[in-house]
């Protein structure tokens, strides 16, 4: 009994760190980084939590050095302002060794059809050839906009991938959405 009991247990041990080695190796031995921009509620940040948790990699939070204002119409309207006068908003950080990186998940809410200013300051300040990028975009109505068509603009030498799409306010149960997009992607089994 004791042989069968324990024969299971390393049959289980297998099987489930199996599944996580290939979570993190999602692509053989390709490099994740998740770079991501969200409001202080954070949707787009539990949606970047959420694929960190299916793919690994490591996770770099899009911040601007001036934060935008806590009332979302005030948001919303610098943005609008910022998105028509071409502003790029300057950002605290940078990525360490954005080089070592070959698959970039990013994230940002859809602001005016688009992508934030601040996911536009950060694509314009790295080398995107022989890279590929995954989109997540969170909004409340207008799914991706323009978001991935400007995403590809930016960084014409980059891979872009399909777009992921997700609901503010469906933010917290959309695991399941983000596990079959990862799947039709080929990034987890």
């Amino acid at each position: 009994m004791k042989t069968k009991s324990l024969l299971l247990l390393i049959i289980i041990m297998l099987f489930a760190n199996g599944t996580n080695s290939y979570a993190q190796s999602a692509k053989g031995n390709q490099k994740i980084l998740i770079a991501y921009y969200s409001l202080r509620n954070g949707n787009t940040r539990i949606v970047a939590e959420q694929i960190q948790k299916n793919v690994g990699g490591d996770i770099f939070r899009i911040e601007t050095v001036n934060a935008y204002p806590s009332v979302y119409n005030d948001v919303t309207s610098q943005a609008k302002k910022e998105l028509q006068s071409g502003y790029r908003p300057p950002l605290k950080s940078k990525v360490k060794d954005f080089d070592q990186y070959d698959i970039i998940y990013l994230g940002s809410p859809n602001w005016w059809n688009t992508i934030a200013p601040a996911v536009m300051t950060f694509l314009e300040g790295y080398n995107f050839g022989n890279k590929t990028i995954v989109p997540f975009i969170t909004h409340e109505g207008s799914r991706l906009g323009a978001s991935v068509t400007d995403i590809k603009k930016l960084t014409p030498q980059a891979n872009v991938l399909k777009g992921l799409p997700i609901r503010g306010g469906s933010v917290n149960d959309a695991m399941s959405d983000v596990q079959q997009w990862l799947r039709e992607l080929k990034m987890i089994k």
